[in-house]
Order: C-alpha cells, then sequence, then structure tokens
C-alpha cells in the first residue's frame, strides 16, 4: 500500500493532462482489485451516448478504446440509478443489458466522476468475464480514483477557459472592435517585425497610410450608423486588395494602414508602392449605399511607399506625409465650382 500510495502521489504530481493522470491509475487499481478491465468514460448526456476513453485489459475480457454506447443502456448508468456499486452476477442483475452480453461481463463495479456543479461527467470502472469479489480496499481506491479524475478534469477545463478568456483578451487589445481589423497597436507591431526582417535581409517594406476623404460630410449627412456601414464597406474593399503576407490596420476614426514585406529590389520595391496606392484610390471609388440612397464616393487619398532602415514611427510619419500630398494633389485637380 505505502508503495501505490508512492505511485500514485507521483502520477498527480507529474500528470500534464488527463491521459498522464488516467492510465497509472488504471494500472494502479488493476492491482488492487485483480478485475480484468479497467476503464475511464466520458458521458455526453445531451447527446445520449458514452465513450471509453482509456482502458487498462489485463485478462480475458477486452473492451476497446474509443467505444461508444447509448448511455441509455449502460451498467454505469443502472448503477448510478440504483445506488448499486457493484454486482459479481451482472447476468442475473441486468441480463437485459445488450452492452453486458455483448462483453460478457459477469462482475462490474463503478463510480462516478462528477464535476464541480455535481452533474455526472464520466466514470471510472472495472469489470470482469468471471464472478469474482471486490473488496472494500477496491471500492475505496476506485472512490478516491474518481474523485481524483473529477478534480483534474475540472482544472483543466478552468484552465481551458482561461486560455480562451487570454486568447480572447488579447486579441480584443489588438483588434478594431467595428471592422474587425487590426488596429494600431497590432500594426505597430507588425511594422517593427517587418522592418527588422528588412534590415536583415536587405529588403524593403511597403507601408501606406489611408484617409477616408470626407468622412466627416458622409457622418453629418447620413448619420453616425451609416458612417459606421461606409467605413467597414472601405475596410472590405481594401482588404480585397491585400497580399496574405499584408497587414490592414484601422489606425483612427477614418484613418487605415497597411504594411507588408516588399521586394529587395528598389525600383520594384517603389513600384509595388505605386500600384497599390493606385489600387487602394481605385477600389473605394464608387457606389454606396448610405441611407437608403447609393451614393458615389470619389475614393480615399492614400500615400504608400517603401522604406526600409528606419524606425517603425519615422516610416509611418513618411507615410503619413505621402497621404497627405496625394490629399492636396486631388484637391488641386477637382475643377473649380464642383
Amino acid at each position: 500500500m505505502e508503495l501505490m500510495l508512492e505511485r500514485l502521489s507521483e502520477s498527480v504530481a507529474s500528470a500534464e493532462n488527463l491521459e498522464q493522470l488516467a492510465r497509472p491509475l488504471l494500472e494502479m487499481l488493476e492491482l488492487v482489485s485483480g478485475l480484468e478491465s479497467l476503464y475511464l468514460t466520458s458521458i455526453d448526456e445531451e447527446a445520449g451516448v458514452q465513450s471509453v476513453d482509456y482502458v487498462r485489459n489485463a485478462g480475458e475480457l477486452f473492451i476497446p478504446e474509443g467505444l461508444s454506447v447509448p448511455w441509455s443502456d449502460t451498467l454505469c448508468k443502472r448503477c448510478l440509478e440504483e445506488g448499486r456499486r457493484f454486482t459479481s452476477n451482472v447476468s442475473e442483475i441486468w441480463g437485459d443489458s445488450q452492452a453486458a452480453r455483448d462483453l460478457g461481463i459477469q462482475t462490474y463495479v463503478s463510480a462516478a466522476i462528477r464535476a464541480s456543479n455535481g452533474s455526472v461527467i464520466g466514470t471510472l470502472c472495472g469489470a470482469s468475464k468471471r464472478s469474482q469479489t471486490v473488496g472494500p480496499e477496491a471500492l475505496s481506491t476506485l472512490n478516491v480514483f474518481s474523485k481524483l479524475i473529477g478534480q483534474h478534469v475540472e482544472r483543466e477545463r478552468l484552465v481551458g477557459e482561461l486560455r480562451r478568456s487570454n486568447e480572447y483578451l488579447a486579441n480584443f487589445a489588438l483588434t478594431d472592435s467595428l471592422t474587425g481589423l487590426p488596429n494600431r497597436r497590432a500594426l505597430h507591431d507588425e511594422l517593427g517585425r517587418l522592418l527588422a526582417r528588412a534590415a536583415r535581409d536587405g529588403s524593403y517594406v511597403i507601408v501606406g497610410m489611408i484617409d477616408l476623404d470626407d468622412f466627416k460630410r458622409v457622418n453629418d449627412s447620413y448619420g453616425h450608423v451609416a458612417g459606421d456601414r461606409f467605413l467597414s464597406e472601405c475596410a472590405q474593399r481594401l482588404a480585397g486588395i491585400t497580399r496574405d503576407t499584408d497587414m490592414l490596420a484601422r489606425v483612427g476614426g477614418d484613418e487605415f494602414a497597411l504594411v507588408g514585406p516588399g521586394p529587395v529590389a528598389a525600383k520594384k520595391a517603389h513600384s509595388a508602392a505605386d500600384q497599390l496606392q493606385k489600387r487602394a484610390s481605385e477600389v473605394t471609388c464608387g457606389l454606396y449605399t448610405l441611407g437608403g440612397r447609393s451614393v458615389e464616393y470619389a475614393g480615399v487619398s492614400a500615400g504608400v511607399i517603401a522604406v526600409r532602415l528606419m524606425s517603425v514611427d519615422q516610416a509611418l510619419e513618411l507615410a503619413d506625409a505621402a497621404m497627405y500630398s496625394e490629399k492636396r494633389r486631388r484637391k488641386q485637380s477637382v475643377p473649380r465650382g464642383e
């Protein structure tokens, strides 16, 4: 018993997942009980299914891992409903059980595994084809092990929920809630990574700043709801011209930014930036539905440049200057009186 307790302590302390905990527990339970098959199940009451997750087969009876059976016909469910933890004559007590007949089970013992709210989420079971006695020591061990497994499952569930919450918060901190695009913080991180890589391999980085011209007029004329829809549609149109390696972000009320890796050759890099600037204006130009009306929009002002060997702030300032230069050029190109 002392050796088993030592092994139990080691198993509980070192287990990083349910399988690493369950398998040594099943082995110890087999030594204590002398049963042919020891196994851990999970129960999906909503689907009405019990699944055998981990098994130790040590005799003639063979129960396969991955076996799924209707929960309504299982011996575990009968044990729970009748308050019977152990029987050595299954064929007499539960002779109508198809699962027991198929497997040839004669001796059966089961303990419920419960969540913190008391609901049954699985069972720890032992079975044999022969009729045999299961002593109080084995029943006590079964009960202790089922509680240990229940605590481990609950801990894994809580850790999983915490991980998902952290992922959500991390994503929320880096995402614009309206458009679903990355925000300014995410863009800074990505641009920093791209500039660092460019410094190593001698390539360029494409950096663009994009401003939605006349956005205030859209909000004032058609309302903030229409303005939000307009922003979202512009974001979708701009996303359509990006590559998988690019990042489009919303960095202000009516401002977007675009960053991505560029070619090594300077001429190709600057040409790629010019083409992207042209496409940003073209793709956002056209009809939008605002306040139930189709409204013609002249497109955004974009400044897209190719840079390297500079800081994030310097790159964004240069792109911002290029964008305002393009904005002035567009205004000057509009004929007087329009």
